[in-house]
C-alpha cells in the first residue's frame, strides 16, 4: 500500500498562514493617517450633501450648492469622486494594506502539432490535368495520353474512406477550466494562525467611564469594566477525487491538474463560508450571520446614500474605519449605471472602464453575497481568518477496494476559524 503526503500551503489568493495577529489599533491614532482620513471624510460628506440635494431621482436642477448647469454639476461630482479616490489611496498607503496575488494556474507548454504527410497518390482529376493530353491540347483536338490508374483501394487517410489510417492529432496541452466562480472574498480578510482547536479571546463588554471633576476631599466616582470570553471553533473543509494508477502514470499533467483544482475547490468553498456560513457545525459562521452586526435599510435613498449611511454607522457606533464594500455583481451594475434626470451617467461615460470604488472604498464585487444586500466593514482591524492548518493534499490506494482495482484517492483538506472581534464594525445594507 502506497501513501504519500504533499502539504500545500495557501497561496496569495487563498490562505498563506501568517504569524498570529491581534486586532490592530484604530488607524485614526496616527497623525498623518488621521489628517488624511479627515480630508477623506470631509470630501465624502461634501459629495453626500450634493446627492441629498438631488434627491432619489438624481435631479441636479435641485442642487443649489453648485453653480452652473447640469453639465457643470456632473463635472463637479466626477472631480470630487476623483479627489475621494486619491485620498482613499493615500489612506490605504498609510495603512500599508497589501493584497496578496492569486495562484496562477500552471499548465504544461503545448506539445508540437504533428505534421500531416502529403498524399502519395494522385486522383483521376489530378492525373488528367497534369497529363500530356491536357497540357498539349490545341483547340478541340489534342494529343493522346495514357493515364496510369490504380484499380485497387486507394491508400489514403482514413477520413477519405480509403485503406490508409487517419493522421495522428496531438492535443495542445491546454485545459480550459469550467466556467465557475473565482475566489472573490477571501483576500479582504486578514490572515492569522492558531495552534488550538478554537480561537478564544476576551471582549470588553462593559465600559462605564465615571471620571469627572471633584472638589477637594471629594469622593472618587466608581467606574465599571467587564470582560466576556468569546470563542470561534476551527472547522475543516475537505474533498477527494478517485483517479486510476494509469491516469497518473501515463499523463504527465494529470497530477499537476488535480493538485491545482482540488485546492481551488477548498478555497472556493471557504470564500462562500466567510460570507454566508450559517455557523451550525461543521460550518463556519459567516459575516452575514454574526450576531451584533449593524444594518441599514435602503428605503427611499439612492443606493450610494444608503451605503454612506452604513459607513457612518460603522464609524459612529462601531468606532471603526470602514475599509471595503462587498456587493453582488447585479447590485453593483445598478450603481455603475446610475444617471441624472437628464440621462448623464454619474460614475463615468460608457466608454470608460470606471473605478470599482464607492465613497473612496474599494468595492468587492462578488456572487457570494445575497443579491439585494451589501456589507460595509472594517475587515482589516476587526476580522481574521485564523488558519490551523493550510491546504494538505494526500494520495493513497488504501480507500475501500482501490488497492486491488488500481485506483488512487487524492484528498485535500484545510482547517481554519473565522473570527469577528467587533461585530459592530460591520454593517449590512438591505433592500438594494
Amino acid at each position: 500500500m502506497r501513501t504519500t503526503t504533499r502539504p500545500l500551503n495557501f497561496s496569495a489568493s487563498g490562505c498563506v498562514p501568517s504569524p498570529q495577529t491581534s486586532p490592530r489599533s484604530n488607524t485614526m491614532d496616527f497623525p498623518a493617517l488621521k489628517e488624511a482620513q479627515g480630508k477623506l471624510n470631509a470630501a465624502r460628506k461634501s459629495l453626500a450633501d450634493v446627492f441629498a440635494e438631488a434627491g432619489p431621482t438624481m435631479d441636479l436642477a435641485q442642487v443649489k450648492s453648485i453653480d452652473g448647469d447640469n453639465t457643470n454639476k456632473v463635472g463637479w461630482i466626477r472631480t470630487k469622486n476623483e479627489e475621494i479616490e486619491a485620498l482613499a489611496r493615500e489612506v490605504e498607503g498609510l495603512e500599508q494594506v497589501q493584497k496578496a496575488a492569486r495562484n496562477a494556474s500552471q499548465y504544461e507548454a503545448p506539445a508540437p502539432q504533428a505534421e500531416v504527410k502529403e498524399r502519395e497518390f494522385k486522383s483521376l482529376g489530378e492525373s488528367f490535368t497534369q497529363s500530356l493530353a491536357f497540357k498539349g491540347r490545341s483547340g478541340p483536338v489534342g494529343p493522346a495520353a495514357h493515364l496510369d490508374i490504380e484499380m485497387k483501394a486507394l491508400f489514403e487517410t482514413g477520413g477519405g474512406g480509403g485503406a490508409g489510417w487517419t493522421p495522428e492529432t496531438t492535443r495542445t496541452g491546454r485545459v480550459v477550466d469550467l466556467a465557475t466562480r473565482p475566489i472573490q472574498v477571501t483576500d479582504v480578510v486578514p490572515l492569522g494562525s492558531t495552534a488550538q482547536q478554537a480561537v478564544v479571546y476576551m471582549e470588553e463588554t462593559t465600559f462605564t467611564n465615571a471620571a469627572t471633576e471633584i472638589a477637594e476631599a471629594g469622593t472618587f466616582p466608581q467606574a465599571a469594566l467587564a470582560l466576556t470570553e468569546r470563542s470561534s471553533s476551527v472547522r475543516k473543509i475537505a474533498v477527494y477525487l478517485p483517479v486510476t494508477d494509469e491516469q497518473l502514470e501515463d499523463e504527465a499533467g494529470a497530477r499537476a491538474y488535480v493538485n491545482n483544482r482540488l485546492p481551488f475547490m477548498l478555497r472556493q468553498r471557504l470564500d462562500s463560508q466567510i460570507l454566508v456560513g450559517d455557523g451550525n457545525a461543521p460550518n463556519l459562521k459567516g459575516f452575514l450571520n454574526v450576531s451584533g452586526i449593524q444594518t441599514q435599510a435602503k428605503g427611499a435613498d439612492p443606493t450610494p446614500d444608503a451605503i454612506y449611511k452604513a459607513m457612518t454607522k460603522v464609524r459612529v457606533t462601531g468606532r471603526a474605519t470602514p475599509g471595503a464594500v462587498m456587493i453582488h455583481s447585479t447590485d453593483w451594475q445598478g450603481i455603475r449605471l446610475l444617471r441624472t434626470a437628464d440621462g448623464v451617467y454619474i460614475w463615468g461615460n460608457p466608454s470608460e472602464s470606471g473605478i470599482e470604488r464607492l465613497w473612496g472604498l474599494p468595492v468587492v464585487v462578488n456572487e457570494v453575497i445575497t443579491q439585494g444586500t451589501a456589507l460595509v466593514g472594517d475587515f482589516q482591524n476587526y476580522t481574521e481568518l485564523a488558519v490551523r492548518r493550510g491546504i494538505d493534499v494526500q494520495v493513497s490506494n488504501s480507500h475501500s477496494t482501490y488497492f486491488i482495482e488500481g485506483k488512487q484517492a487524492i484528498r485535500a483538506d484545510m482547517r481554519a476559524a473565522l473570527v469577528v472581534y467587533r461585530p459592530a464594525a460591520l454593517c449590512t445594507v438591505t433592500g438594494l
